[in-house]
Protein backbone atom coordinates (compact mmCIF):
# COMPACT_ATOMS: atom_id res chain seq x y z
CA UNK A 1 0.00 0.00 0.00
CA UNK A 2 1.19 3.46 -0.90
CA UNK A 3 0.95 6.47 1.39
CA UNK A 4 -2.15 8.21 0.01
CA UNK A 5 -1.57 11.23 2.26
CA UNK A 6 1.23 12.33 -0.07
CA UNK A 7 0.72 14.97 -2.79
CA UNK A 8 3.87 14.77 -4.95
CA UNK A 9 2.91 17.17 -7.75
CA UNK A 10 0.96 19.59 -5.58
CA UNK A 11 3.74 19.86 -3.02
CA UNK A 12 6.47 20.27 -5.64
CA UNK A 13 4.50 22.97 -7.43
CA UNK A 14 3.92 24.87 -4.20
CA UNK A 15 7.65 24.81 -3.44
CA UNK A 16 8.64 25.75 -6.99
CA UNK A 17 6.19 28.66 -7.16
CA UNK A 18 7.80 30.19 -4.07
CA UNK A 19 11.42 29.76 -5.24
CA UNK A 20 13.22 33.07 -5.82
CA UNK A 21 14.91 33.10 -9.23
CA UNK A 22 15.08 34.97 -12.53
CA UNK A 23 12.65 33.26 -14.93
CA UNK A 24 13.84 33.07 -18.56
CA UNK A 25 11.33 30.45 -19.66
CA UNK A 26 7.71 30.25 -20.80
CA UNK A 27 4.98 31.29 -20.11
CA UNK A 28 5.56 34.92 -21.01
CA UNK A 29 3.87 36.43 -17.98
CA UNK A 30 6.86 35.16 -15.90
CA UNK A 31 5.11 33.80 -12.84
CA UNK A 32 2.55 36.62 -12.95
CA UNK A 33 5.02 39.50 -13.09
CA UNK A 34 3.95 40.43 -16.62
CA UNK A 35 0.28 39.56 -16.32
CA UNK A 36 -2.38 42.20 -16.87
CA UNK A 37 -3.96 43.77 -13.81
CA UNK A 38 -7.46 42.43 -14.61
CA UNK A 39 -6.07 38.89 -14.89
CA UNK A 40 -4.21 39.27 -11.59
CA UNK A 41 -7.40 40.56 -9.98
CA UNK A 42 -9.31 37.52 -11.26
CA UNK A 43 -6.82 34.73 -10.59
CA UNK A 44 -4.60 36.16 -7.86
CA UNK A 45 -0.83 36.30 -7.65
CA UNK A 46 -0.46 32.81 -6.17
CA UNK A 47 -2.21 31.07 -9.06
CA UNK A 48 -0.15 32.92 -11.65
CA UNK A 49 3.07 32.20 -9.77
CA UNK A 50 2.19 28.50 -9.98
CA UNK A 51 1.54 28.58 -13.74
CA UNK A 52 4.86 26.93 -14.46
CA UNK A 53 6.25 24.78 -17.29
CA UNK A 54 7.91 21.40 -16.91
CA UNK A 55 10.81 22.57 -14.77
CA UNK A 56 13.21 19.82 -13.68
CA UNK A 57 11.62 19.51 -10.24
CA UNK A 58 8.11 19.29 -11.78
CA UNK A 59 8.89 16.25 -13.98
CA UNK A 60 7.86 15.51 -17.59
CA UNK A 61 4.33 14.29 -18.37
CA UNK A 62 5.43 12.22 -21.39
CA UNK A 63 8.42 10.60 -19.64
CA UNK A 64 7.69 10.85 -15.93
CA UNK A 65 10.45 9.86 -13.56
CA UNK A 66 9.77 12.09 -10.56
CA UNK A 67 6.72 13.68 -8.96
CA UNK A 68 4.32 13.03 -11.86
CA UNK A 69 5.27 9.37 -11.88
CA UNK A 70 4.75 9.17 -8.13
CA UNK A 71 1.37 10.92 -8.37
CA UNK A 72 0.20 8.61 -11.15
CA UNK A 73 1.23 5.55 -9.11
CA UNK A 74 -0.83 6.85 -6.19
CA UNK A 75 -3.79 7.44 -8.50
CA UNK A 76 -3.45 3.96 -10.02
CA UNK A 77 -3.83 2.43 -6.58
CA UNK A 78 -6.64 4.76 -5.46
CA UNK A 79 -8.78 4.37 -8.58
CA UNK A 80 -8.20 0.64 -9.04
CA UNK A 81 -5.81 0.52 -11.98
CA UNK A 82 -3.03 -2.02 -11.69
CA UNK A 83 0.63 -1.77 -12.51
CA UNK A 84 2.68 -3.99 -14.77
CA UNK A 85 2.56 -7.57 -13.55
CA UNK A 86 -0.08 -6.70 -10.97
CA UNK A 87 1.82 -4.00 -9.07
CA UNK A 88 1.65 -0.22 -9.04
CA UNK A 89 5.42 0.18 -9.36
CA UNK A 90 4.85 0.88 -13.04
CA UNK A 91 1.64 2.87 -13.04
CA UNK A 92 -1.25 2.24 -15.37
CA UNK A 93 -2.82 5.65 -14.73
CA UNK A 94 -2.09 8.61 -16.99
CA UNK A 95 -2.83 12.24 -16.14
CA UNK A 96 -4.61 14.14 -18.92
CA UNK A 97 -4.54 17.91 -19.33
CA UNK A 98 -6.55 18.00 -22.56
CA UNK A 99 -9.67 16.58 -20.91
CA UNK A 100 -11.27 13.20 -21.42
CA UNK A 101 -11.38 14.02 -25.13
CA UNK A 102 -7.67 13.34 -25.62
CA UNK A 103 -7.95 10.14 -23.58
CA UNK A 104 -10.79 8.77 -25.70
CA UNK A 105 -8.92 9.64 -28.88
CA UNK A 106 -5.77 7.95 -27.57
CA UNK A 107 -7.73 4.85 -26.51
CA UNK A 108 -9.02 4.37 -30.05
CA UNK A 109 -5.60 5.09 -31.59
CA UNK A 110 -4.04 2.54 -29.23
CA UNK A 111 -6.41 -0.26 -30.22
CA UNK A 112 -7.46 0.41 -33.83
CA UNK A 113 -5.85 1.33 -37.11
CA UNK A 114 -7.14 2.29 -40.57
CA UNK A 115 -10.03 0.03 -41.58
CA UNK A 116 -10.23 -1.76 -38.22
CA UNK A 117 -13.70 -2.19 -36.76
CA UNK A 118 -14.70 -0.98 -33.31
CA UNK A 119 -18.12 -1.38 -31.68
CA UNK A 120 -19.44 2.01 -30.62
CA UNK A 121 -22.77 2.99 -29.01
CA UNK A 122 -24.74 5.48 -31.06
CA UNK A 123 -24.83 7.89 -28.11
CA UNK A 124 -21.05 8.25 -28.04
CA UNK A 125 -19.44 11.63 -27.40
CA UNK A 126 -17.95 13.71 -30.23
CA UNK A 127 -14.48 12.77 -28.98
CA UNK A 128 -15.16 9.19 -30.13
CA UNK A 129 -15.88 10.44 -33.65
CA UNK A 130 -12.67 12.47 -33.54
CA UNK A 131 -10.82 9.29 -32.53
CA UNK A 132 -12.35 7.48 -35.51
CA UNK A 133 -11.21 10.22 -37.87
CA UNK A 134 -7.69 10.18 -36.43
CA UNK A 135 -7.37 6.39 -36.46
CA UNK A 136 -9.28 5.58 -39.65
CA UNK A 137 -11.27 2.93 -37.77
CA UNK A 138 -14.75 1.93 -38.91
CA UNK A 139 -17.47 2.12 -36.23
CA UNK A 140 -19.99 -0.68 -35.86
CA UNK A 141 -22.80 1.28 -34.21
CA UNK A 142 -24.92 -0.46 -31.58
CA UNK A 143 -28.06 1.46 -30.62
CA UNK A 144 -28.61 1.82 -26.88
CA UNK A 145 -32.01 0.95 -25.51
CA UNK A 146 -34.51 3.82 -25.55
CA UNK A 147 -37.51 4.36 -23.30
CA UNK A 148 -40.26 6.43 -24.90
CA UNK A 149 -42.09 6.54 -21.58
CA UNK A 150 -39.10 8.03 -19.77
CA UNK A 151 -37.85 9.91 -22.81
CA UNK A 152 -34.33 8.67 -22.06
CA UNK A 153 -31.58 6.77 -23.83
CA UNK A 154 -30.60 3.93 -21.49
CA UNK A 155 -27.76 1.40 -21.61
CA UNK A 156 -26.44 -0.97 -24.25
CA UNK A 157 -27.77 -4.54 -24.12
CA UNK A 158 -25.15 -7.27 -23.76
CA UNK A 159 -26.96 -9.37 -26.38
CA UNK A 160 -26.65 -6.52 -28.90
CA UNK A 161 -22.89 -6.40 -28.34
CA UNK A 162 -22.72 -10.18 -28.72
CA UNK A 163 -24.73 -10.04 -31.94
CA UNK A 164 -22.51 -7.29 -33.35
CA UNK A 165 -19.39 -9.32 -32.59
CA UNK A 166 -20.93 -12.42 -34.15
CA UNK A 167 -21.65 -10.43 -37.31
CA UNK A 168 -18.27 -8.65 -37.24
CA UNK A 169 -15.78 -11.14 -35.74
CA UNK A 170 -12.84 -9.05 -36.98
CA UNK A 171 -13.72 -6.23 -34.55
CA UNK A 172 -10.69 -4.94 -32.63
CA UNK A 173 -12.33 -3.35 -29.58
CA UNK A 174 -15.63 -2.54 -27.87
CA UNK A 175 -16.32 0.97 -26.54
CA UNK A 176 -19.13 1.84 -24.12
CA UNK A 177 -20.40 5.02 -22.46
CA UNK A 178 -21.11 4.09 -18.84
CA UNK A 179 -22.40 5.96 -16.96
CA UNK A 180 -24.28 8.17 -19.37
CA UNK A 181 -24.78 11.89 -18.73
CA UNK A 182 -27.87 10.85 -16.74
CA UNK A 183 -25.90 8.44 -14.53
CA UNK A 184 -27.23 5.31 -16.23
CA UNK A 185 -24.84 2.35 -16.22
CA UNK A 186 -24.75 -0.55 -18.66
CA UNK A 187 -23.90 -4.09 -17.55
CA UNK A 188 -20.17 -3.54 -17.92
CA UNK A 189 -19.22 -6.87 -16.35
CA UNK A 190 -21.29 -8.93 -18.78
CA UNK A 191 -20.09 -6.94 -21.79
CA UNK A 192 -16.46 -7.21 -20.63
CA UNK A 193 -16.84 -10.99 -20.52
CA UNK A 194 -18.22 -11.00 -24.06
CA UNK A 195 -15.40 -8.81 -25.38
CA UNK A 196 -12.74 -10.90 -23.63
CA UNK A 197 -14.26 -14.10 -25.00
CA UNK A 198 -13.49 -12.66 -28.44
CA UNK A 199 -9.98 -11.70 -27.31
CA UNK A 200 -10.48 -7.95 -27.56
CA UNK A 201 -10.43 -5.12 -25.00
CA UNK A 202 -13.34 -3.18 -23.55
CA UNK A 203 -12.87 0.61 -23.47
CA UNK A 204 -15.13 2.68 -21.22
CA UNK A 205 -15.97 6.34 -21.49
CA UNK A 206 -16.50 6.76 -17.73
CA UNK A 207 -16.21 10.54 -17.88
CA UNK A 208 -19.08 10.96 -15.41
CA UNK A 209 -18.00 8.20 -13.00
CA UNK A 210 -14.64 9.09 -11.41
CA UNK A 211 -16.23 8.99 -7.94
CA UNK A 212 -17.54 5.42 -8.18
CA UNK A 213 -14.49 3.83 -6.55
CA UNK A 214 -14.87 5.73 -3.31
CA UNK A 215 -18.27 4.79 -1.86
CA UNK A 216 -20.08 1.42 -1.75
CA UNK A 217 -23.50 2.96 -2.48
CA UNK A 218 -22.32 4.21 -5.86
CA UNK A 219 -22.22 1.98 -8.94
CA UNK A 220 -19.26 -0.40 -9.19
CA UNK A 221 -16.43 1.23 -11.19
CA UNK A 222 -15.80 -0.19 -14.63
CA UNK A 223 -12.22 -1.23 -13.83
CA UNK A 224 -13.50 -3.51 -11.08
CA UNK A 225 -15.98 -5.07 -13.53
CA UNK A 226 -13.36 -6.08 -16.08
CA UNK A 227 -12.88 -3.02 -18.29
CA UNK A 228 -9.41 -2.83 -19.84
CA UNK A 229 -9.22 0.95 -20.27
CA UNK A 230 -11.25 3.69 -18.62
CA UNK A 231 -11.25 7.43 -19.22
CA UNK A 232 -12.59 9.66 -16.44
CA UNK A 233 -13.25 13.41 -16.32
CA UNK A 234 -11.85 13.97 -12.85
CA UNK A 235 -13.01 17.58 -13.00
CA UNK A 236 -16.68 16.80 -13.69
CA UNK A 237 -17.55 15.36 -10.28
CA UNK A 238 -14.40 15.47 -8.14
CA UNK A 239 -12.22 18.42 -7.12
CA UNK A 240 -9.87 18.80 -10.12
CA UNK A 241 -9.78 21.89 -12.30
CA UNK A 242 -11.72 21.98 -15.58
CA UNK A 243 -10.00 20.01 -18.36
CA UNK A 244 -8.14 17.76 -15.90
CA UNK A 245 -8.83 14.05 -16.46
CA UNK A 246 -7.31 10.59 -16.06
CA UNK A 247 -6.92 7.45 -18.13
CA UNK A 248 -6.63 4.11 -16.31
CA UNK A 249 -5.82 0.66 -17.65
CA UNK A 250 -5.95 -2.80 -16.14
CA UNK A 251 -4.78 -6.16 -17.43
CA UNK A 252 -2.61 -6.89 -20.45
CA UNK A 253 -4.95 -6.31 -23.41
CA UNK A 254 -3.79 -2.71 -23.96
CA UNK A 255 -0.41 -2.13 -25.59
CA UNK A 256 1.08 0.39 -23.16
CA UNK A 257 3.79 1.56 -25.54
CA UNK A 258 1.25 2.29 -28.26
CA UNK A 259 -1.03 3.99 -25.75
CA UNK A 260 1.79 6.23 -24.57
CA UNK A 261 2.62 7.10 -28.18
CA UNK A 262 -1.05 7.89 -28.83
CA UNK A 263 -1.19 10.17 -25.79
CA UNK A 264 1.81 12.07 -27.13
CA UNK A 265 -0.24 12.73 -30.27
CA UNK A 266 -3.33 13.97 -28.44
CA UNK A 267 -1.88 15.76 -25.40
CA UNK A 268 -0.40 19.24 -25.33
CA UNK A 269 3.40 19.42 -25.20
CA UNK A 270 2.94 22.25 -22.68
CA UNK A 271 0.78 20.65 -19.97
CA UNK A 272 -0.53 23.06 -17.37
CA UNK A 273 1.02 22.44 -13.97
CA UNK A 274 -2.07 23.73 -12.19
CA UNK A 275 -4.16 21.03 -13.89
CA UNK A 276 -1.66 18.32 -12.97
CA UNK A 277 -1.55 19.50 -9.36
CA UNK A 278 -5.35 19.54 -9.22
CA UNK A 279 -5.44 15.88 -10.31
CA UNK A 280 -2.99 15.03 -7.55
CA UNK A 281 -5.11 16.96 -5.05
CA UNK A 282 -8.38 15.36 -6.20
CA UNK A 283 -6.89 11.88 -5.79
CA UNK A 284 -5.57 12.78 -2.35
CA UNK A 285 -8.95 14.11 -1.25
CA UNK A 286 -10.80 11.00 -2.41
CA UNK A 287 -8.25 8.54 -1.03
CA UNK A 288 -8.23 10.16 2.41
CA UNK A 289 -11.76 11.60 2.79
CA UNK A 290 -13.75 10.26 -0.14
CA UNK A 291 -16.10 7.90 1.66
CA UNK A 292 -17.18 10.54 4.18
CA UNK A 293 -17.53 13.30 1.59
CA UNK A 294 -19.53 11.10 -0.76
CA UNK A 295 -21.78 9.86 2.03
CA UNK A 296 -22.71 13.49 2.66
CA UNK A 297 -23.20 14.02 -1.09
CA UNK A 298 -25.46 10.99 -1.41
CA UNK A 299 -27.52 12.12 1.58
CA UNK A 300 -27.87 15.61 0.09
CA UNK A 301 -28.88 14.19 -3.28
CA UNK A 302 -31.45 11.89 -1.67
CA UNK A 303 -32.99 14.77 0.25
CA UNK A 304 -33.21 16.82 -2.94
CA UNK A 305 -34.70 13.86 -4.78
CA UNK A 306 -37.39 13.45 -2.12
CA UNK A 307 -38.28 17.14 -1.91
CA UNK A 308 -38.32 17.75 -5.67
CA UNK A 309 -40.58 14.74 -6.19
CA UNK A 310 -43.28 16.41 -4.08
CA UNK A 311 -43.54 19.41 -6.43
CA UNK A 312 -46.57 19.00 -8.73
CA UNK A 313 -45.63 18.54 -12.38
CA UNK A 314 -42.12 17.22 -11.71
CA UNK A 315 -40.92 13.66 -12.03
CA UNK A 316 -37.50 12.76 -10.64
CA UNK A 317 -36.13 9.71 -12.43
CA UNK A 318 -35.35 7.03 -9.83
CA UNK A 319 -33.38 3.80 -9.85
CA UNK A 320 -36.35 1.39 -10.17
CA UNK A 321 -37.57 3.25 -13.26
CA UNK A 322 -34.32 2.65 -15.17
CA UNK A 323 -33.10 -0.65 -13.74
CA UNK A 324 -36.38 -2.22 -14.87
CA UNK A 325 -34.77 -2.26 -18.34
CA UNK A 326 -32.39 -5.09 -19.18
CA UNK A 327 -29.76 -2.72 -20.56
CA UNK A 328 -29.34 -0.94 -17.21
CA UNK A 329 -27.39 -2.34 -14.27
CA UNK A 330 -27.35 0.67 -11.97
CA UNK A 331 -27.98 4.40 -11.54
CA UNK A 332 -25.68 6.98 -9.98
CA UNK A 333 -27.85 8.51 -7.26
CA UNK A 334 -25.81 11.72 -7.18
CA UNK A 335 -27.13 12.49 -10.67
CA UNK A 336 -30.66 13.95 -10.62
CA UNK A 337 -32.66 13.88 -13.84
CA UNK A 338 -35.96 15.73 -13.62
CA UNK A 339 -38.76 15.41 -16.17
CA UNK A 340 -40.40 18.86 -16.42
CA UNK A 341 -42.85 18.08 -19.22
CA UNK A 342 -45.63 17.86 -16.62
CA UNK A 343 -45.26 21.62 -16.16
CA UNK A 344 -46.11 22.21 -19.81
CA UNK A 345 -42.55 23.40 -20.43
CA UNK A 346 -39.57 22.07 -22.30
CA UNK A 347 -36.36 21.55 -20.40
CA UNK A 348 -34.84 24.43 -22.38
CA UNK A 349 -37.61 26.80 -21.31
CA UNK A 350 -37.38 25.65 -17.69
CA UNK A 351 -33.60 26.03 -17.73
CA UNK A 352 -33.84 29.62 -18.95
CA UNK A 353 -36.28 30.56 -16.20
CA UNK A 354 -34.27 28.82 -13.49
CA UNK A 355 -30.97 30.35 -14.60
CA UNK A 356 -32.09 33.90 -15.33
CA UNK A 357 -34.84 34.41 -12.74
CA UNK A 358 -34.56 31.86 -9.95
CA UNK A 359 -30.84 31.51 -9.22
CA UNK A 360 -30.53 27.83 -10.10
CA UNK A 361 -28.26 26.63 -12.91
CA UNK A 362 -28.33 22.99 -14.00
CA UNK A 363 -25.75 20.93 -15.87
CA UNK A 364 -27.80 19.61 -18.79
CA UNK A 365 -31.05 21.03 -20.17
CA UNK A 366 -32.83 18.87 -22.75
CA UNK A 367 -36.16 18.94 -24.51
CA UNK A 368 -37.92 17.10 -21.69
CA UNK A 369 -35.45 16.87 -18.82
CA UNK A 370 -33.06 18.83 -16.65
CA UNK A 371 -30.07 16.97 -15.23
CA UNK A 372 -28.25 18.15 -12.11
CA UNK A 373 -24.80 17.08 -10.91
CA UNK A 374 -24.77 16.86 -7.12
CA UNK A 375 -21.16 16.65 -5.95
CA UNK A 376 -18.89 17.11 -2.94
CA UNK A 377 -18.93 20.85 -3.65
CA UNK A 378 -22.66 21.31 -3.11
CA UNK A 379 -24.07 22.60 0.17
CA UNK A 380 -27.37 22.51 2.01
CA UNK A 381 -27.88 26.13 0.92
CA UNK A 382 -27.65 24.90 -2.68
CA UNK A 383 -30.32 22.30 -1.90
CA UNK A 384 -32.65 24.88 -0.39
CA UNK A 385 -32.22 27.26 -3.33
CA UNK A 386 -32.71 24.44 -5.83
CA UNK A 387 -35.92 23.15 -4.25
CA UNK A 388 -37.29 26.68 -3.83
CA UNK A 389 -36.37 27.49 -7.43
CA UNK A 390 -38.17 24.47 -8.81
CA UNK A 391 -41.14 25.27 -6.59
CA UNK A 392 -41.29 28.79 -8.03
CA UNK A 393 -40.89 27.36 -11.52
CA UNK A 394 -43.92 25.13 -10.99
CA UNK A 395 -45.97 28.13 -9.81
CA UNK A 396 -44.90 30.25 -12.79
CA UNK A 397 -45.72 27.44 -15.20
CA UNK A 398 -49.30 26.95 -13.99
CA UNK A 399 -51.69 27.17 -16.90
CA UNK A 400 -48.89 27.51 -19.46
CA UNK A 401 -48.80 24.90 -22.20
CA UNK A 402 -45.74 24.99 -24.42
CA UNK A 403 -46.34 23.86 -28.00
CA UNK A 404 -42.72 22.75 -28.11
CA UNK A 405 -43.22 20.52 -25.09
CA UNK A 406 -46.13 18.81 -26.81
CA UNK A 407 -44.14 17.82 -29.90
CA UNK A 408 -40.76 17.04 -28.41
CA UNK A 409 -41.21 13.27 -27.98
CA UNK A 410 -42.04 12.79 -31.64
CA UNK A 411 -38.88 14.62 -32.59
CA UNK A 412 -36.78 12.46 -30.30
CA UNK A 413 -38.31 9.22 -31.52
CA UNK A 414 -37.80 10.28 -35.11
CA UNK A 415 -34.16 11.00 -34.49
CA UNK A 416 -33.66 7.69 -32.68
CA UNK A 417 -35.14 5.67 -35.54
CA UNK A 418 -32.81 7.31 -38.09
CA UNK A 419 -29.58 5.97 -36.58
CA UNK A 420 -27.77 3.90 -39.22
CA UNK A 421 -24.38 2.32 -39.84
CA UNK A 422 -21.99 4.61 -41.72
CA UNK A 423 -21.57 4.03 -45.43
CA UNK A 424 -17.93 5.13 -45.26
CA UNK A 425 -15.56 5.63 -42.34
CA UNK A 426 -15.57 9.02 -40.61
CA UNK A 427 -11.97 9.49 -41.73
CA UNK A 428 -12.84 8.86 -45.39
CA UNK A 429 -15.76 11.29 -45.10
CA UNK A 430 -13.52 13.89 -43.46
CA UNK A 431 -11.06 13.91 -46.37
CA UNK A 432 -13.50 13.29 -49.27
CA UNK A 433 -14.52 15.93 -51.86
CA UNK A 434 -17.78 17.57 -50.82
CA UNK A 435 -20.59 19.81 -51.94
CA UNK A 436 -23.16 21.85 -50.03
CA UNK A 437 -26.87 21.20 -50.61
CA UNK A 438 -30.21 22.30 -49.16
CA UNK A 439 -31.78 20.11 -46.48
CA UNK A 440 -34.35 18.59 -48.84
CA UNK A 441 -31.64 17.52 -51.27
CA UNK A 442 -29.44 16.15 -48.45
CA UNK A 443 -31.79 13.27 -47.62
CA UNK A 444 -30.17 10.02 -48.70
CA UNK A 445 -26.73 11.62 -49.16
CA UNK A 446 -23.61 10.85 -47.09
CA UNK A 447 -22.75 13.54 -44.56
CA UNK A 448 -19.27 15.04 -44.61
CA UNK A 449 -19.77 16.53 -41.16
CA UNK A 450 -20.50 15.22 -37.70
CA UNK A 451 -23.53 17.25 -36.64
CA UNK A 452 -24.59 17.52 -33.00
CA UNK A 453 -27.64 19.08 -31.43
CA UNK A 454 -27.08 20.90 -28.14
CA UNK A 455 -28.55 19.75 -25.86
CA UNK A 456 -27.27 17.13 -25.30
CA UNK A 457 -24.24 17.32 -27.62
CA UNK A 458 -24.44 13.72 -28.82
CA UNK A 459 -23.91 13.45 -32.59
CA UNK A 460 -27.21 13.32 -34.46
CA UNK A 461 -25.42 12.58 -37.72
CA UNK A 462 -21.90 11.15 -37.90
CA UNK A 463 -19.58 11.94 -40.77
CA UNK A 464 -19.95 9.00 -43.18
CA UNK A 465 -23.60 8.31 -42.32
CA UNK A 466 -26.55 8.70 -44.66
CA UNK A 467 -28.67 11.72 -43.75
CA UNK A 468 -32.27 10.76 -42.91
CA UNK A 469 -35.47 12.75 -42.54
CA UNK A 470 -35.74 11.87 -38.84
CA UNK A 471 -32.32 13.31 -38.09
CA UNK A 472 -33.15 16.55 -39.92
CA UNK A 473 -36.45 16.81 -38.04
CA UNK A 474 -34.61 16.37 -34.74
CA UNK A 475 -32.13 19.14 -35.58
CA UNK A 476 -34.94 21.47 -36.64
CA UNK A 477 -36.88 20.76 -33.43
CA UNK A 478 -33.86 21.49 -31.24
CA UNK A 479 -33.27 24.85 -32.93
CA UNK A 480 -36.94 25.80 -32.78
CA UNK A 481 -36.97 25.11 -29.05
CA UNK A 482 -33.93 27.22 -28.22
CA UNK A 483 -31.04 24.80 -28.64
CA UNK A 484 -28.30 25.04 -31.23
CA UNK A 485 -26.56 22.83 -33.75
CA UNK A 486 -22.83 22.47 -34.42
CA UNK A 487 -21.16 21.00 -37.49
CA UNK A 488 -21.57 22.97 -40.72
CA UNK A 489 -24.71 25.03 -41.26
CA UNK A 490 -27.30 22.33 -40.56
CA UNK A 491 -30.23 21.97 -40.55
CA UNK A 492 -30.67 24.58 -43.30
CA UNK A 493 -27.90 23.22 -45.53
CA UNK A 494 -25.60 20.20 -45.33
CA UNK A 495 -22.12 19.37 -46.57
CA UNK A 496 -22.29 15.99 -48.32
CA UNK A 497 -19.86 13.77 -50.19
CA UNK A 498 -19.70 14.70 -53.85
Amino acid sequence: MLDQSQTPVLSALQTSSQRLHAAFYAPGHKRGQGASSPLIDLLGEKALAADLPELPELDNLFAPEGVIRAAQELAAEAFGADGLEGTVSNHRTYFLTNGSTCGIEAAILATCGPGDKIIVPRNAHRSVIAGLVLSGAMPVFVAPEYSAELGLVLGVKQEDVAAALAQHPDTRAVLLVSPTYHGICSDVGAIAAIAHHHGIPLLIDEAHGPHFAFHPDLPTPALALGADLVVQSTHKVLGALSQAAMLHTRGNRIDQSRLQAALQLTQSTSPNSLLLASLDAARHQMATEGKVLLADTLALAQQMRTELATIPGLRVIDKPAVTAFSSVSDLDLTRLTIDVSGLGLTGLEADEMLHEELGVTVELPELRHLTLIVSIGNTDQDRQRCVAGFGSLAEKAKGQISVAACVQLGALKGADSSFTLPQVSPREAFFAPTETVEAEAAVGRISADTISAYPPGIPTIVAGEVIGTGAIAHLVAIKQQGGYVTGGNAPEVFRVLA
